[in-house]
């Protein structure tokens, strides 16, 4: 056993070499089945990627079944500190179960080096090579083209504000937030406010509220709206990878 510090600053006691991983959150699912596969012993309901993947699943990130987990008699657990419930974290910690919590990264190499501290410390194995990919194709950022508003939830209204991983995805396309300065990451504005913010385009991705072209871009009559794929604007893991090409040509095609 050896002990880590995990991205919020607490001691995790882990084995040399963890064999059976519960991930209760999505892109830590595919970031460590596409890296080390084999090593999954169960994950949420809400873990796609990558598709295919066979393993128990226990529940939700917010709200998994702690049960479930124990069952699964994992020597490792990964958890996001923005995913997953500070409760959940302790109950598993109080059953003598290692939890990795990842920190709730606000830009694009910030989070990543938070996987390769991931992989260095809490599996002891070098950065994947996709990783170091995504490192160099996010490298730099292009000049802002339009100011937007980005909902992520509507009834109510949610959107992107200061310093989200999603944020800086789109800043690093040319595509900056209006809401950037607000004082929480998840501002609550109404939607006059929203009609009224002086943004020049709506971002809509697909998760975690699934707007459509028959659902959102009604609210904003006299303005352009993209759809987006909410997994690669959100995740970080290898769908990095392809998100750079697919986002940009998303947000060339306005509705």
């Amino acid at each position: 056993m050896r002990a880590r510090i995990d991205d919020l600053g607490a001691a995790v006691l882990l084995p040399d070499s963890p064999a059976r991983v519960v991930s209760l959150v999505p892109s830590l699912t595919e970031a460590v089945e596409v890296s080390l596969p084999g090593l999954l012993a169960g994950a949420t309901d809400y873990c796609t990627h990558p598709e295919g993947l066979a393993v128990p699943r226990v529940g939700g990130s917010k709200y998994p079944v702690l049960e479930r987990v124990f069952e699964l008699r994992p020597d490792l657990v990964l958890a996001n500190a923005e995913e997953n419930r500070p409760q959940e974290v302790r109950a598993l910690r109080d059953n003598g179960i290692p939890v990795w919590v990842t920190e709730a990264a606000g830009t694009v190499p910030r989070a990543l080096a938070s996987l390769r501290r991931m992989f260095a410390e809490a599996f002891a194995v070098p950065a994947p090579d996709w990783l170091e990919r995504a490192e160099q194709v996010w490298e730099h950022s292009d000049p802002v083209q339009a100011r937007a508003v980005i909902p992520v939830w509507r009834r109510p209204w949610v959107v992107l504000g200061s310093a989200t991983f999603a944020g800086d995805v789109l800043l690093r396309l040319g595509i900056a937030n209006v809401y950037a300065d607000a004082e929480q990451r998840y501002p609550r504005p109404g939607l006059e406010e929203l009609r009224a913010s002086g943004a020049e385009l709506v971002v809509l991705p697909d998760e975690p509220y699934a707007f459509t072209a028959e659902d959102g871009p009604e609210c904003f009559p006299g303005l352009p709206c993209v759809l987006l794929s909410g997994r690669h604007l959100t995740w970080c893991g290898p769908s990095l990878l392809e998100a750079h090409a697919l986002l940009r040509e998303q947000l060339s095609s306005p509705l």
